[in-house]
């Protein structure tokens, strides 16, 4: 059964709605002050409104390299979705506990915070670094400030444990994702004189339907990495939004579509053939009919995949805290490829729960995930302080 100590922080945590589009302060300023409480100084780093922040803390000494343990604090909405209690407020049944961010993934928060005061009752000769980001539902938009302060610091982590679920095994790959808007600028007609219109919508289906063969002829033909739950690199359209009325051809169209890509698959020529058709093929149509007609697409965020050598150091240590020899690779996006990219920190992921239940209603995570956590905390403590 997992402690007391962790039980009431993860539901200190659920309890603070931090759904991306809204601030994340209130929780942020709890965790500072429980840190404050056990003598340790925390590092807030803001958005430029100040409305959200990350929180970088270092527990132990503060002049040498030590192992960082990394967390967002965002969870994706709760909007339409049929909750069986209130998700902001756990509850246990059945040996789970209930509620938004319990799997994605404020228990391992609260598994760090809980094994505080354990680390520094025991006493430290490796520092635990904590870091703690906004806005990673949207894109790991948060994280890259905290990430500019980290590649600056005169000592920066050894090596970085991001603990999104992954069932408590050691992941040392993800894909990238590269994501896009289409805007099609087509010319409004009666529908009844449809060849004297350009039709934004029928050209965005055609381009949607381009990268559909695409994302056919990948799955078919690769490159593939086996170790991937989802072998190859993918094409998804998610939104697409245009016309007005039936009776008129549509003037716009706007759709958003993504690439995710193996780590070693560079996704610049799968992008370069999307804009070639939109420009050879289609707008060369649309402009027989009016020059202003065209397409435009638009990179609004990039996330690196993560690409971590099974020979490298952190694989061993975290293998070794989890109590497992076995790694795997994994179709979701991260932050661990911004501290391996970015700030140049050896980087796995490896944290409780399943991300099969991430943003679902009722999302949960089960008891003995957090069991298993406390362990991975409890072998860590043995790692990093005095015997």
């Amino acid at each position: 059964m997992p402690s007391r100590e962790t039980l009431s922080l993860i539901r200190a945590l659920v309890g603070f709605d931090t759904t991306s589009r809204d601030s994340n302060m209130a929780l942020i300023g709890f965790v500072r002050d429980y840190l404050t409480r056990h003598g340790v100084d925390s590092l807030l780093v803001p958005n430029p409104e100040g409305t959200k922040a990350n929180l970088y803390a270092t527990v132990g000494p503060t002049d040498q390299p030590g192992i960082l343990l990394s967390g967002h604090t965002d969870v994706v909405p709760v909007d339409g979705q049929d909750w069986t209690s209130d998700p902001f407020h756990v509850v246990e049944r059945n040996d789970r506990l209930y509620g938004r961010g319990t799997a994605d993934m404020k228990s391992f928060i609260a598994l760090a915070l809980a094994f505080v005061p354990k680390f520094l009752e025991r006493g430290l000769q490796t520092p635990i670094h904590l870091a703690f980001s906004f806005e990673e539902e949207i894109g790991c938009i948060g994280v890259r400030r905290l990430i500019d302060k980290l590649k600056h610091m005169p000592v920066k982590p050894a090596m970085c444990i991001v603990g999104e679920p992954t069932g408590m095994q050691v992941v040392l790959a993800h894909k990238g994702k590269r994501s896009y808007i289409g805007r099609v600028r087509g010319l409004e007609a009666h529908s009844s004189l449809v060849p004297h219109g350009v039709n934004a919508v029928e050209y965005a289906a055609e381009l949607i339907a381009h990268m559909k063969a695409m994302a056919r002829r990948l799955a078919r033909e690769g490159p593939f990495d086996p170790e991937f739950d989802v072998p190859y690199t993918t094409i998804h359209t998610g939104v697409i939004v245009g016309g007005t009325a039936l009776n008129i051809v549509p003037k716009e169209c706007r759709f958003d579509f993504e690439i995710r890509h193996l780590p070693k698959h560079d996704p610049a020529p799968l992008f370069a053939l999307i804009q070639a058709y939109a420009r050879e093929t289609l707008e060369a149509e649309m402009h027989k009919v009016s020059p202003a007609a065209g397409i435009v697409l638009e990179e609004i965020n990039e996330i690196p995949g993560l690409d971590t050598r099974a020979e490298e150091d952190v694989v061993a240590f975290v293998k070794g805290l989890a109590g497992r020899n076995d790694h795997a690779k994994v179709a979701f996006g991260t932050e661990a490829g911004l501290f391996q990219k970015r700030a140049g920190i050896p980087t796995v992921i490896c944290g409780p729960g399943s991300i099969e239940q991430a943003h679902k209603p009722d999302e949960f995570i089960a008891l003995d995930q957090i069991d298993r956590g406390e362990a991975f905390m409890t072998r860590l403590m043995e790692r990093v302080c005095r015997a």
